[in-house]
């Protein structure tokens, strides 16, 4: 099977056994690579809470590279990984603080719609938190290709999001 080129959006705003949100995202870092192949990893934003209000600010950033597998396989893969870093959805607000929350945003051109996974990610083009680290990785990798402007374009409208690099 041909590997295909995938985005994954990271986020975390909850420590989990003594891992602080940052240490947690390097962690996620080091599991996805372990099935992503070539992982390239954009630099870590902090962002206000989008969509639940009252909830520490997240720690983001978007992870991209080739993946051999199904969009389900994927989506398997990555709650696995979820899970491994102390999220536990049944224990959850919805939209709320978590430890760990992965996000199918791109799976090659593929479009998927079905309850439980919807790619490319519904919110994409809605959260500067995923287009600013996204632009980031595919401008400094060749090797990687989106429509870069369709994106780009889409994230001036998104000025009003204040997302701030930390490292």
């Amino acid at each position: 099977m041909e590997s295909t080129i995938v985005v994954l959006g990271l986020g975390s705003n909850r420590s989990y056994q003594n891992q602080s949100p940052r240490q947690l995202l390097d962690a996620a870092c080091l599991l996805l690579a372990q099935r992503i192949k070539n992982l390239k990893a954009s630099s870590l934003y902090k962002t206000a809470p989008l969509y639940y209000q009252d909830q520490e600010d997240f720690f983001n950033m978007v992870v991209a590279g080739h993946f051999n597998g199904s969009p389900r396989d994927l989506l398997a893969f990555t709650q696995q990984v979820e899970t491994q870093l102390g999220r536990d959805r049944s224990k959850e607000i919805f939209k709320g603080p978590r430890s760990m929350d992965i996000d199918i945003e791109l799976f090659g051109n593929e479009g998927v719609e079905e309850p439980d996974l919807i790619i490319p990610h519904a919110g994409l083009t809605e959260r500067a938190f995923v287009l600013v680290p996204m632009l980031e990785v595919f401008f400094q990798n060749a090797d990687l290709s989106i429509n870069k402007s369709f994106y780009s374009e889409c994230l001036e409208s998104l000025s009003h999001q204040e997302i701030v690099k930390v490292h």
